[in-house]
């Protein structure tokens, strides 16, 4: 039985709720740091540098939603109800039970704190136990040194890299690293995660 294909849905954690995303979060989006260069260094696409222009960068990946090319999230913080970054659903592919988790950003004051691991959390929770994902990857720029530790700490495996996958808005070419979980390993991967939160 195949699985079945990811809905825009909520998603509630104790840190963070996921909520399907909307043009309301983007004042939120826009100071939590939604055109700082950082938070743009290794998407290959051109960085926001204006609230318009991130307001162009989010419906287009509305638009992309509606196409069924992506299921879109804002990330809210629970404590002052604010939209902090967005992530995604995408490439799914359902008749073989697998997806992709990306195109995720938060803002700077965000890194390094509960919110991506719980994001994480809820959104491979729901793929795997819900949907009935056997297999969700993540992927990021070879250079992007502090996103490859942060999918290692998910428990995700690194698979290999696809050499001169993307170009770069400065026209040099990316070289993709991919990690993926596994339905047999995410029993393990859950409970590091969670401890993680624990803690």
């Amino acid at each position: 039985m195949p699985a079945m294909t990811p809905r825009p849905t909520v998603l509630t954690g104790k840190h963070v709720r996921l909520e399907p995303l909307a043009p309301d979060h983007l004042d939120d989006l826009f100071a939590a740091g939604g055109c700082a260069e950082e938070v743009w260094r290794w998407v290959p696409r051109p960085a926001p540098r204006t609230r318009e222009e991130l307001g162009r960068t989010l419906a287009d990946l509305l638009a992309e939603g509606e196409r069924g090319l992506r299921v879109p999230f804002a990330v809210v913080h629970r404590t002052d109800g604010r939209a902090v970054g967005w992530t995604a659903f995408m490439d799914v592919d359902a008749d073989n039970e697998r997806l992709e988790i990306g195109y995720t950003w938060y803002g700077p004051s965000y890194w390094r704190t509960a919110v991506n691991t719980e994001t994480k959390l809820l959104l491979l929770s729901h793929a795997f136990d819900e949907l009935g994902m056997g297999r969700v990857q993540l992927k990021t720029d070879h250079l992007n040194h502090r996103s490859q530790a942060a999918i290692a700490r998910l428990g995700a495996r690194r698979e290999g890299v696809l050499r001169r996958h993307v170009q770069r808005p400065d026209g040099s070419w990316r070289d993709t690293v991919y990690f993926s979980i596994i339905a047999e390993e995410w029993p393990e991967a859950r409970a590091r995660l969670t401890a993680r939160l624990d803690r």
